[in-house]
C-alpha cells in the first residue's frame, strides 16, 4: 500500500510539465538549473522534480550531488540568491528530489549564463523564456504608485490604434511599422502594460503585444 507521500508524488507526475512544474532526469549543469529557478521565481513559483524524465518515468537520483548542484545554482548563479525548500521521496525503490521555489515579491531574479551575462527568465507553459525589455521595465516600476489613467496622449492613442489592427506584434515590428524610436516606445508600452490596457503574450517563439480584451468581450 502506498503512503500519502507516494500518492502525492504520483499525482504531481500525472499533471505533466506545466507552468509550475518541471521534470529533470538529473542536474548536470548548475547554470541551466539557475534559469529554471529564475523563471519560477519571476512567475508564480513552482516545483522541480529531480529524478523524473520528461515523459514522467521515474528514474531516481543516485546521490546528494543533485541537491548540492541545485544549491550551487541558487547561490552562485542566481542574483539575488534563490531560497528553496526540498523534500525527498522514496518510491518504487528509487529516490526523487522535490524542490519548491516560491514566487519572489521583488522581481526579477537573474541567472548567470555561460557567456557571463545576468539574464532574467519567466515561465510560460513548460518553457523558461527570456524576459523582454518591457517586462524588465514593468518589474522596475512595480512598486511605484500607478496613479490614474485619465486620458491617452496622442502617441498612446496612435499606438493603441496600431495594436488594435495588428492583433499582436513584436516590439521590433511595432517600432518598424509605427516609426517610434526604441527609447520612446519602451516607456509607452511599459505604461500601457502597467495599466492593463496592453498585454504581453509569448506565442510561436515570439513576445507579442496586443490590446487586452475588456470584460465581456
Amino acid at each position: 500500500m502506498e503512503t500519502a507521500g507516494q500518492k502525492y508524488l504520483r499525482s504531481l507526475i500525472a499533471e505533466g510539465e506545466h507552468q509550475q512544474l518541471d521534470f529533470k532526469f538529473e542536474i548536470n549543469d548548475a547554470r541551466k538549473i539557475a534559469r529554471t529557478l529564475s523563471a519560477f521565481s519571476n512567475t508564480h513559483g513552482g516545483r522541480l522534480l529531480i529524478g523524473v524524465k520528461d515523459n514522467g518515468r521515474i528514474r531516481g537520483v543516485q546521490s546528494d550531488e543533485e541537491y548540492y548542484m541545485a544549491e550551487s545554482a541558487a547561490t552562485l548563479y542566481c542574483k539575488p540568491e534563490v531560497h528553496f525548500e526540498t523534500r525527498n521521496h522514496q518510491i518504487d525503490g528509487l529516490s526523487v528530489l522535490e524542490i519548491y521555489i516560491p514566487q519572489l515579491a521583488n522581481k526579477p531574479v537573474y541567472a548567470l549564463d555561460h557567456d557571463k551575462r545576468w539574464l532574467a527568465y519567466i515561465r510560460v507553459a513548460d518553457e523558461n523564456i527570456l524576459a523582454n525589455i518591457i517586462q524588465l521595465e514593468v518589474w522596475k516600476e512595480e512598486h511605484k504608485e500607478l496613479g490614474k489613467l485619465l486620458e491617452f496622449t496622442r502617441s498612446e492613442e496612435f499606438l493603441l490604434r496600431y495594436l488594435e489592427k495588428a492583433n499582436g506584434a513584436t516590439l521590433t515590428k511595432i517600432q518598424r511599422d509605427t516609426g517610434f524610436r526604441r527609447k520612446e516606445l519602451v516607456p509607452l508600452l511599459t505604461k500601457l502594460v502597467r495599466f492593463d490596457v496592453v498585454e504581453m503574450q509569448f506565442r510561436e517563439g515570439a513576445n507579442l503585444f496586443l490590446l487586452r480584451e475588456s470584460p465581456g468581450e
